[in-house]
């Protein structure tokens, strides 16, 4: 700021030096020059506006005469920053008139210097106040603080009974004195506080002493124990998965059952109708040999033919695709193969096998799934985990009620694969659940129920599938939601 304030300062004298030198060519050249115009002394004029432009910040003269005549010197093209003309008169009479045209580098230049001579003196001067500061600082106040620090770090237990004491101080304290007398206070208290550890440390010693051996009694007494509860432990786990595997064979024990029943009707009625055909056959061949066969007797037995035959056809293409269906749910409740499915396909084949169950029940089931995903994954794990939801459905929700409606909504999105199954029946209390997918929590204790099927469930979705599930909040009924990732490989078949 001081050299700003000095250069400014400069170049105010400086533009008002220019100006007072514009006035003293007005007082000085003017009467010379209007002399030489009036006598036609062209070489005095030119030596004469010579002089002009040999001044300082001036660049370039040009006078005009009344008579056209034009007297000229200097920098013709300089960009002028200040430019004044005076009109040029002899006696009364006009002869013309003179412009001067200057700039301000002469001054710029002048400030330059300055400035640089300025900044060169107030740095050394800055220089040597500061050396000065810190000579004064260090001596003050720096040089104890490294003895402070000097002190501090060679500080221990040997070295507690020696005091910090600051050499060279007068006799009045300041913030120094303070705080080499606080070191010194925290020098006595850890001087004692070691006196207490020590006293303490002793004492825990003895007393370790005793815990070993209360330690050692108990330890003993403790691994007992821990034998005795491991063992209870493996015979609960083995319990557990004993049940576990019990209610998947019974759950495929009471599908086996189901696609029996089912079975028998279609493959009684094509019993039925081959004995029937095998009557007819037998009859058209009597006929036959009789040569008494006429024509409406053998197109009504044609016909009679074509009706067993597409009846037997029905039937067995009924009972094939129970089969298949069955097969596919019994044969991959046993083995755990990563396989590509189509996912509608199979979603169908376990509905269709599980509705066998509840054959006499008029429950609605709606299905939704894109007919064309497909996906790697476990289709054993979504065997169990839909015969299960069904299964609760039926047993459960819709005890004692022939009607109900079930939903099951499968969409893929994000690569990720979400189940949202709902069902219309009396629904959970609260207190169930929470606990729902806990082991043997049920709704029928003592009436059959395991309480097993939705923990089955829960353990294939997180511990199999890699996913979550979560029982929703529902106003009607029970509702779950499955949502498990899905290979990146999944492909449309259009």
């Amino acid at each position: 700021m001081s050299t700003s304030i000095q250069l400014y300062s400069a170049y105010q004298k400086d533009i008002v030096r220019l100006n007072q030198q514009m006035d003293n060519i007005e007082s000085s050249y003017l009467q010379s020059i209007s002399t030489s115009l009036w006598d036609f002394n062209e070489p005095l004029v030119q030596q004469q506006i010579q002089g002009i432009v040999n001044l300082p910040n001036v660049k370039f003269v040009e006078i005009t005469t009344g008579f056209g005549k034009i007297y000229k010197n200097g920098d013709e093209n300089v960009e002028a920053m200040k430019v004044v003309e005076y009109p040029i008169f002899y006696g009364e009479n006009d002869l013309g008139v003179i412009k001067i045209s200057s700039d301000y580098e002469d001054i710029y230049q002048n400030i330059r210097e300055q400035a640089g001579f300025i900044v060169t003196s107030e740095s050394i001067k800055t220089f040597i106040v500061a050396f000065c500061i810190m000579f004064i600082v260090h001596w003050v106040i720096t040089r104890h603080i490294y003895q402070i620090t000097s002190y501090s770090q060679q500080i221990n237990s040997e070295t507690l009974d020696t005091p910090l004491t600051l050499q060279n101080r007068s006799e009045n304290t300041d913030e120094l004195d303070d705080l080499a007398d606080a070191i010194n206070k925290m020098r006595i208290a850890l001087k004692n506080d070691i006196v207490k550890l020590e006293e303490a440390e002793n004492a825990l010693i003895k007393l370790n002493g005793e815990l070993e051996i209360k330690v050692y009694d108990r330890t003993s007494k403790l691994a007992a124990s821990n034998q005795q509860l491991q063992q209870s432990l493996d015979d609960l786990t083995l319990a557990k998965d004993q049940l576990v595997q019990s209610e998947k064979m019974a759950s495929l024990g009471q599908l086996v059952a189901g696609v029996a029943h089912e079975v028998n009707t279609p493959l009684g009625i094509c019993v039925t109708s081959i004995s029937a055909l095998k009557e007819k056959v037998i009859e058209l061949n009597s006929a036959v040999e009789n040569e008494n066969l006429t024509k409406s007797q053998l197109t009504n037995t044609l016909s009679l033919l074509v009706e067993y035959q597409e009846i037997i056809e029905r039937s067995l293409n009924k009972s094939v695709e129970l089969i298949r269906g069955f097969k596919s749910v019994a044969v991959e409740q046993h083995t755990d193969p990563e396989l590509e499915i189509n996912l509608a396909q199979h979603v169908h084949d376990v509905v269709n096998t599980v509705k066998t169950l509840f054959k006499r029940k008029h429950y609605t089931i709606n299905l939704s799934v894109d007919e064309h995903l497909k996906l790697v994954t476990y289709p054993s794990a979504w065997n169990q985990i839909l015969t299960n939801f069904l299964t609760n459905s039926h047993v459960h929700g819709f005890e004692d009620r022939d009607k109900g409606e079930i939903s099951i909504e499968f969409v893929e999105k994000n690569g990720f694969l979400t189940l949202l199954y709902s069902d219309d029946g009396k629904g959970l209390s609260a207190d169930i659940r929470k606990r729902i997918f806990d082991p043997f929590v049920t709704t029928k204790r003592g009436q059959g129920g395991s309480g097993l099927g939705m923990n089955i469930v829960y353990n294939l979705v997180t511990a199999k599938l890699g996913g979550t599930i979560k029982c929703l909040d529902t106003e009607k009924g029970c509702s779950f939601q499955v949502k498990v990732p899905i290979a990146e490989k999944n492909t449309l078949a259009g």
